[in-house]
Order: structure tokens, then C-alpha cells, then sequence
């Protein structure tokens, strides 16, 4: 009886269990073996050879592993990983870990049907790597079928190492000196370029026309061409016959608009527009001519050109963007630091005079409102606060706060009136809330009178640099920053206060520059079209500058730094988090410049400023400098300050400040922040990277592509791993920095068997240490602690097939059961290891092609697996951090598992339901990144294989010895 697998299932052959891959056909099966790497595939023919179906079998209830157990599977299976979930097929199988930045010409690429780009990123930012990517993918996906590199001989070996060691293609050397073997191999009539589809060809050698015409004929459907620029020649110069040469067969090659082609070169100019033209050209024939200083022009060349200096990617796809944390973080990819820089100034004595009247009326409007309930108590809190914040902001903010109604004051209840008046006067670190929170928020009252009318006219007049010192100082500092070469952007709090600072910038006294305000009277897109505008204005002329004057509307979502390389705060926020989030608008990816300044200008004497500076903002900056993170401090935590500034100040006035420091409730209030700031630093420093889903961002794509990554096994990870399997497994282990050697003399005869081709038998036998190095240019005998070096890969097969089968001889470091006593968790938890598979077929110009996609998830229960309260992703790995803080006796630990395993049933629709959603999200990746060429997207789909793997089960009791009890109990049950 014939059976057919599909890709994907597990069969049963030659003793052991394999994957069917989708290269099978029903009377051949092309198979991978559990766990194993692609070196491992292997035919069966199932007419001559035993064939079973097979379905993963249940964890041995008795077989249980210590805490570590979990963790070293988890890491073992995405090691063995080859084709991970994702929308790029090939990263899982590639035995280099690119850095983020040269994912950009990849993901460019895969926006096009067929790949046309000029890659010119300076010298040593890795344009091999970045080609490389490219081809490894398009090959992947079916999109080209072979590869021609075209490159000097000299550089030959060195492309033909790179694509071996680096990406899994082997390829023929096409060269002078190899020709004529090659040839000798060939059928009759057939060409070397059809019988080697990978291959690395003499540009020098094969521009002849003798060969080059049959290399055109034969092309592969994907070139690369190292040093592009050597083909081509200026206009007035006078090419010489080599490049004349040169140019003609790159002419011919790119004539055939289906196949894919990237150029490489760091010099594309070489001083001579018409070079550059005619290397465009052979991209897309229309950029030879069109007028690049055009926005129509630009925009034709954008999506085929990529050139960057190294300052431009010095420090690249940080933790504060989202998108990767400290192992993935490029130090050298982005702005080095930002310098900050505090300037302080004072009031007028007109401006004091107001100020000291605006807090003696709103002094006396709280303690009467006191008096009179709670909800006027409330009113009167939130005029006050409006008071004072639109005062220490600019007079025209005060004016304006001072004739507007409090938008609390028609609170029904003190409930209410917090509800309205603290979005407008609080400056909340939830993005969601920016919007339309830049308006004057008012401090106008039923009872307020003529009082407030008196000083909202005062305010009025004190307009201008003669009575404002705060907008003088600002006007300094700008033509510093100008003078500098700088575009700065200042960040004020509220809209009159950016519409009045723009007006005196520009008026005589101001500054020379082209100058706009962006605030919350825009839409979404009047505010973007206003930035292009001021860039448009301000022109390509560097002595051109420019000076955008916005509210915190800017402060999240629209990224600046093409246009802006400084900030001034003009207003303190009362969040720092706020700060962090303006700065962030041009500190990131893009940012030309090597350092980024912040400007943060604070009164001396307004009782308010100096405080919010030193206990929030400069204490924001120490953690940040300190963790090398930003983290947020809680809302509440900076209400709870900022509200003690100003009942303080209310209170005393703005003499006494320097006695705040030392009141009790201050401290209290001031501790309990730095407590909870501290905690929060922590748990960031050691949390996993979170990825917001967001879809319509473009960073959305690179931080899929950073979750893959890590999905696959992060350096610490791996670095985690290695040391921790190797010391289970009886290795001995030196440390050396961050670095470290390992004697596996003592580990089990399977291991070094599988180590000893890969380090030297002598090494293995002889006891010698292996190096294990952090930097993954390693040499001979050495490893390099990243998920696709061989001598890591070998170690992870080892251990995960030990865990795999319990009867392995020797030490096995991974378990599929654990029963751990920790007192991470309050209540009996249950961690699930699930592989998941996926089929995916992927439309391509070559017809479909069937791949599968692996991926393992930790899924985590609270309960009987029966009544399961499932938790969150997030949750579910932070135990694997756990501790075992107490023995488990074992028989209670089999006991407890068995009962586990009997019910594992009941969570078999959650766990496939799961599968559906994550299957769900490939495919949504997949269009995403695609979503500029639909006919590629045409015909896609992803479904999950059935039913997923359940490879771990593990059992988390609590501590407490009640609480075992309760757990004993419930186990029974």
C-alpha cells in the first residue's frame, strides 16, 4: 500500500525520524532528519525501503530535567532551525549574522519583481554581506534559479569564500586559469554557465567577445557586479578599450529586463556625473537621463540606490526604537551620543512681578476652593497648574491660558474635574494621548473676574526679547547652533507659545533662517507637508538653514532626522519620557550627523523648573547613560513630583524653594520614584525585546526581521547555551574576557565524535582547549559563538537529539520534563515547548514554490491543563529565567508531571488555534514586505501544520509550603 506525506510531516526510516521536505515526490521522499541540518538530507524510496508515518511522541513523565532544562531545548531547536517563520526564507540558514543596516538593501529589493540596485555603502560597511543577503533570498524563494558573479580576479576567491562560508552557495571560479578544466567536463554543445548554475566569473576574462557572448546567451537570472564602477567611463573622457569592454558586456546583460542585477561600488561618482549617469543607466535605462535634482527624479532613483558613510550608520536600530536590544544594537551604526547641554536664564523683573502675583492668586484661589468641596478643591488644582505651566512657557501662552475657560471647571464631580484637567496640564508618556493636547488648557474660573483679566494684559506686554529673557535666550543659543551648521527643531508645550516663538524668529532680532511652525492646528498630513515644505524652502544650499518650531504633536510618529539634527527644549516636560521621545525625532537611523545636540533651557528662578530638571529629566538621562536604555518613568510616579513642586510652591512661594529638598513629603515622593524607576531599568535591561505590531510604519519590517533574529538565537543566547551545555556535559571551561575555551576531553563519545572534523581530531583526542570567541571572524579550530557556526550547530544537534531520547549514554543537559519549586510564580504554571511547521507557497516568476517554515513558541498555563488560564507570550518566556529555589522531591515531581501529560489533550485546540494566528502573522509578513510588487504577493499562502509538536512540558510549583499543598491538591483534581 502507497502513502503519501506531505512536506512537513514526520516519517519513520532507517531507525530514526525524519521531516519530509517539499523536493519529495510520492515514490521518492527527500528527508531531513529530526533535528538534524541539511547535510544530513537523505532519498528514500519507499517501494524498497520502510516507510512509517509518525507522530511525536509524549515526554517521559520520569525523565525530568533541572531548571535549565527548558531553556537549553528551546535554544537547541532554534539552532538546528533552516528555514525559520518570517518573511525571508534564507536567514535561518545562513551562517552569518548581518548587521541591521544591511538588511536595508534586501528589504529594498524585495519590493521590486525584479531586482535592479546600485549598492555604493562606503568602504567597510559590508557591501559583500549586503549582496549576499540579496541572492541568498531571491535563490530561496525560487525568484532566480542561478547566480554569476562578476568581479576582478584578484577578488575571485575571496566572493567564492564569502557565498561558501557566509551564505551555503557553492560556486564555480570562472577564470582564466580554471576554463579550461571546467570545459573539459562539459557534454557536447553544452555551456559551462548551464552545467555550474552558481558561478564567480573574471570580469576581465569574460568581457573578451569571444566569451562574452556566450555567457550573455547562458547568463543566469541573477548578476552581481563587484567594483561597478570599473565598467563604466565618463562622457568627455576618453574610455579606454578595457572599459569600453566592460561596459558593453554589463549592457548586454542588463538588456534583458527580467533579470536581476546589483551593482557594488563605493566610489559610483569617481568625480565624473557621467559616470555615475551611465551606471544608472544600466539599472534602469530611463535614470541615465531623468533629472535627479527633480523630486520626480529622486524618487525614480531611490528604490535602486543605496549609499551610506559610515557616520550614517554608527549606531543603528537601538533598544530606544524598538527594534532590537544590546546584543543586536550596531554601536557604530548611528549618532555616536547626543551632547546635552543646559542652559539656564531668568525672569525680568517684570516677569518675576507677574509670576509672583499669578502664584499668590492661584495660592489663594486653591485654599479658598479647599473650603468650599472637593470638586471645587479639584478646579482649582487644575487652574493653578494651567497657570503657572502656560507662565513659565511664554507670555503669549499665558495670556491666552489666563481669558480661556478651565476645561475643568464644568466638572460635575472632583472625578471629573481630574479627568479633564489632567490630560491638558500632565505631560503622559502614552503617545495616544499627544494628540490635541497642545492647546492653551486654560485657567479661567466662574469666581476668577477681573483679577484674571488684569494679569492675562500684564502678560500681553511682556511680548518680545526685552521682557521675556527665556525667548532671548533662545535666540542665542539658536545662532550658536546655526552658526554650527545645525538644523534644529524646538519642542514647546503648548500652541501659542510655537506660534509666538516662530513669529519673533523670524522678525527682526530673530534669526537667519527659513523658519516654520508645526503644531496641532495641522492635520497629520498638513503637518508633514509643512516639514517638506521648509526643507523645500530652505533649499540643498549648505549655507541654507532652517528651524522648525513645534508642539509635542511632533514628538512621536513623524521622523525628522533627514531635515533635523538638533533640539532645543524650549519647555520642560514634566514626563522625561516626552523629552527622550522629541530627541528621538531626529537621534536615529538616517541621522547624518555624528552627534545629535540637545539644547534644554530651564529657568533659574521660576520655582519650578530647576526641580523638574534635577529630580526628573537629569535622572532620566543618568539611567539611560548608566543601562545604555531608555526607560520610561511611571505617570504617576512624575505626577507625583510635579505635584509636590508646585503645592510647594503655592504654599511658600518661589523664595523658599531650596528648603523643598528637604521636606518630608517631598523625599517620599522623590524615593518612591527613583524605587520604582530603578526596578523598571532593571526589568528592562533584562526583559526580551518587545516589537510593537504596528503594519504602516516602514520600521515595521525591520523589526520582523530583528524578532526573526532573535527568534533564532541571539548572541547571549547562544553564548548562554554553549557555556551552559558544555559544563552539563563534563567540558571544562576557561574564561578569557568574553571569550572562553573548552576542553571536551570528558564529554560524551557522541559529541566529540561530531566535533572532531570541524576542530581537528588531534584537538579532540589530545584534550586540547577550543576557542570560543565572541567576534565571528574566527580562524582554523576556532568557534565563533553565533547560531550557524558549525562546531555551535554540532553541540545543539547533540543535545537536542539526548533530549529527544532518554536513553541516551551520558550526560544529557536537556529534558523534555522539569519539575521545578521556585517561587517565580504563585500558583501551579505549566510551560508548554511547541515546534510549529508551516507550508507555504510562494508565487514566483519560476512558478510556485513549496517551502516549509519552522518556528517554536513557549506557550504558558496557570491551572489544570483542563481549566488552562492562559498567559502571555512575554509571561511564558520570563519563566525560563525561574529559579529553582527549593528541591522537588522526585516521586511528587513524576507524579505531578504524569498527571500533567494525561490532560495535555484538553489544550490541544489552544495550541493549534495558536498555530492558525501565527500562521496568520507569516503571511502577513510576508505580504508586508512585499507589498510594493502585488503580482509577487499574488498566489501566497501559509498554513499550519497539524498538529504541532508539543517537545517540552515543564511544571512550575510555588515555594511556599501552603501553596505546594494547594498545588498537590489541584494536581489531583
Amino acid at each position: 500500500m502507497t502513502f503519501t506525506y506531505t512536506a512537513g510531516s514526520l516519517v519513520t526510516a532507517r531507525g530514526r525520524e525524519w521531516v519530509v521536505l517539499p523536493e519529495s515526490a510520492p515514490d521518492l521522499l527527500v528527508l531531513r532528519p529530526l533535528g538534524g541540518s541539511d547535510d544530513d538530507i537523505a532519498a528514500v524510496f519507499p517501494a524498497f525501503e520502510e516507510v512509517k508515518g509518525a507522530e511525536f511522541a509524549a515526554p517521559e513523565a520520569g525523565d525530568l530535567g533541572d531548571q535549565r532544562a527548558a531553556g537549553l531545548l528551546r535554544t537547541a531547536l532554534r539552532i538546528g532551525f533552516r528555514s525559520g517563520a518570517g518573511p525571508f526564507r534564507s536567514l535561518a540558514g545562513i551562517a552569518v549574522e548581518p548587521r541591521a543596516y544591511q538588511l536595508v538593501p534586501l528589504l529594498m529589493a524585495l519590493r521590486h519583481k525584479t531586482v535592479r540596485m546600485l549598492i555604493s555603502d562606503d568602504v567597510g560597511i559590508g557591501k559583500t554581506v549586503e549582496a549576499g543577503l540579496i541572492a541568498s533570498e531571491l535563490l530561496a524563494q525560487g525568484e532566480a534559479t542561478g547566480l554569476a558573479v562578476l568581479c576582478s580576479p584578484a577578488l575571485a576567491e575571496q566572493w567564492q569564500q564569502e557565498l561558501r562560508s557566509k551564505f551555503g552557495i557553492d560556486a564555480e571560479l570562472v577564470l582564466a586559469s580554471t576554463v579550461s578544466r571546467l570545459e573539459r567536463d562539459l557534454d557536447l554543445g553544452q555551456s559551462l554557465f548551464d552545467r555550474h548554475p552558481n558561478v564567480i566569473v573574471s570580469t576581465d576574462f569574460i568581457k573578451s567577445p569571444r566569451h562574452r557572448d556566450d555567457f550573455v546567451r547562458h547568463c543566469p537570472d541573477l548578476v552581481i557586479v563587484d567594483e561597478a564602477h570599473t565598467c563604466v567611463a565618463a562622457d568627455d573622457v576618453s574610455a579606454g578599450a578595457q572599459n569600453q569592454l566592460r561596459y558593453e558586456l554589463l549592457r548586454r546583460v542588463a538588456e534583458d529586463e527580467n533579470r536581476h542585477l546589483v551593482l557594488v561600488t563605493a566610489t559610483p561618482h569617481s568625480g565624473k556625473e557621467s559616470a555615475f549617469r551611465n551606471l544608472l543607466g544600466l539599472v534602469k535605462p530611463e535614470l541615465a537621463q531623468v533629472n535627479l535634482e527633480s523630486e520626480a527624479g529622486r524618487k525614480l532613483l531611490a528604490p535602486h540606490f543605496v549609499a551610506r558613510k559610515r557616520a550614517d550608520v554608527r549606531q543603528y536600530l537601538t533598544k530606544e526604537d524598538g527594534l532590537g536590544d544590546d546584543s543586536l544594537a550596531e554601536r557604530t551604526a548611528f549618532p555616536s551620543d547626543r551632547y546635552f547641554k543646559d542652559e539656564t536664564y531668568k525672569l525680568s523683573p517684570a516677569y518675576r512681578a507677574l509670576l509672583d502675583d499669578a502664584i499668590a492668586y492661584a495660592s489663594d484661589r486653591v485654599e479658598a476652593a479647599g473650603a468650599q468641596g472637593k470638586r471645587e478643591a479639584r478646579i482649582a488644582w487644575w487652574s493653578a497648574i494651567a497657570l503657572l505651566r502656560s507662565l513659565v512657557s511664554s507670555p503669549r501662552a499665558a495670556s491666552q491660558t489666563l481669558r480661556t475657560r478651565s476645561a475643568a471647571a464644568v466638572a460635575a464631580s472632583a472625578e471629573e474635574a481630574d479627568r479633564l484637567g489632567s490630560p491638558l496640564n500632565s505631560d503622559a508618556s502614552d503617545s495616544d494621548s499627544l494628540e490635541g493636547m497642545d492647546v492653551a488648557p486654560g485657567a479661567e474660573t466662574d469666581e476668577a473676574g477681573a483679577r484674571l483679566q488684569e494679569l492675562a494684559d500684564r502678560a500681553a506686554e511682556l511680548e518680545g526679547t526685552d521682557q521675556d529673557l527665556k525667548l532671548k535666550a533662545l535666540i542665542k543659543h539658536l545662532k550658536a547652533l546655526l552658526a554650527d551648521g545645525y538644523h534644529p527643531i524646538v519642542f514647546c508645550r503648548y500652541i501659542p507659545t510655537a506660534e509666538y516663538v516662530a513669529e519673533k524668529l523670524r522678525d527682526k532680532g530673530g534669526v537667519k533662517a527659513t523658519v516654520e511652525a508645526v503644531t496641532g492646528t495641522l492635520s497629520p498630513q498638513q503637518r508633514i507637508e509643512r516639514i517638506e515644505k521648509l526643507a523645500e524652502q530652505a533649499g540643498d544650499d549648505p549655507a541654507a538653514r532652517r528651524v522648525l518650531v513645534a508642539t509635542d504633536c511632533l514628538s512621536e510618529g513623524v521622523n525628522l532626522q533627514h531635515h533635523f539634527d538638533a533640539v532645543v527644549h524650549y519647555d520642560l516636560a514634566w514626563n522625561p519620557t516626552r523629552h527622550d521621545q522629541r530627541e528621538g525625532r531626529v537621534d536615529r537611523y538616517g541621522q547624518r550627523r555624528d552627534e545629535v545636540r540637545v539644547i534644554t533651557l530651564y529657568g533659574a528662578d521660576n520655582g519650578i523648573d530647576g526641580k523638574v530638571l534635577e529630580v526628573l529629566i537629569k535622572k532620566h538621562r543618568q539611567i539611560k547613560k548608566d543601562l545604555g536604555i531608555s526607560v520610561s518613568v511611571p505617570d504617576e510616579m512624575s505626577t507625583g513630583v510635579t505635584d509636590a513642586i508646585v503645592e510647594w510652591l503655592l504654599m511658600r512661594g518661589r523664595e523658599d524653594q531650596d528648603a523643598l529638598f528637604g521636606a518630608d513629603a517631598f523625599k517620599v515622593s522623590t524615593e518612591r520614584l527613583e524605587s520604582d524607576w530603578n526596578s523598571a531599568a532593571e526589568r528592562e535591561k533584562e526583559s526580551r525585546s518587545r516589537f510593537a505590531q504596528r503594519s504602516i510604519h516602514p520600521e515595521e519590517v525591520a523589526r520582523e526581521v530583528v524578532a526573526i533574529r532573535e527568534a533564532l538565537g541571539g548572541a547571549g543566547e547562544i553564548r548562554t547555551f554553549v557555556r551552559h551545555s558544555l559544563q552539563a556535559l563534563n567540558a571544562v571551561l576557561r574564561d578569557s574576557g568574553e571569550d572562553f575555551t573548552a576542553q571536551v576531553g570528558g564529554t560524551p563519545a557522541g559529541l566529540r565524535d561530531a566535533l572532531a572534523p570541524l576542530v581537528g581530531v588531534d584537538t579532540v583526542d589530545k584534550d586540547r582547549p577550543i576557542p570560543f570567541r565572541a567576534d565571528p571572524a574566527v580562524g582554523r579550530g576556532e568557534a565563533a559563538l553565533v547560531r550557524t557556526d558549525p562546531v555551535v550547530g554540532a553541540l545543539a544537534a547533540h543535545v537536542l537529539n539526548t533530549a529527544l531520547d532518554p536513553e541516551a549514554d551520558g550526560a544529557r543537559p536537556a529534558r523534555r520534563c522539569g519539575v521545578i519549586t521556585t517561587d517565580a510564580v504563585a500558583t501551579r504554571t505549566t510551560l508548554l515547548l511547541v515546534r510549529y511547521r508551516f507550508h507555504l507557497t510562494l508565487p514566483s516568476r519560476n512558478g510556485e514554490k513549496q517551502l516549509i517554515a519552522e518556528d517554536t513558541r513557549l506557550l504558558a498555563f496557570q491551572g489544570s491543563p483542563k481549566k488552562a488560564v492562559w498567559l502571555g507570550q512575554q509571561e511564558a518566556v520570563e519563566l525560563l529565567d525561574a529559579s529553582a529555589t527549593e528541591n522537588t522531591d522526585p516521586y511528587f515531581g513524576e507524579r505531578t508531571m504524569t498527571n500533567i501529560l494525561d490532560q495535555l489533550a484538553s489544550v490541544a485546540d489552544h495550541v493549534a488555534a495558536y498555530g492558525d494566528e501565527l500562521a496568520a502573522e507569516l503571511d502577513a509578513s510576508h505580504r508586508r514586505v512585499r507589498a510594493a510588487s502585488g503580482e509577487i504577493v499574488r498566489g501566497l499562502t501559509v498554513t499550519a501544520q497539524k498538529p504541532a509538536d508539543i517537545l517540552g512540558t515543564y511544571v512550575y510549583l510555588p515555594a511556599a509550603p501552603a501553596a505546594v499543598a494547594a498545588a498537590s491538591a489541584g494536581v489531583s483534581a
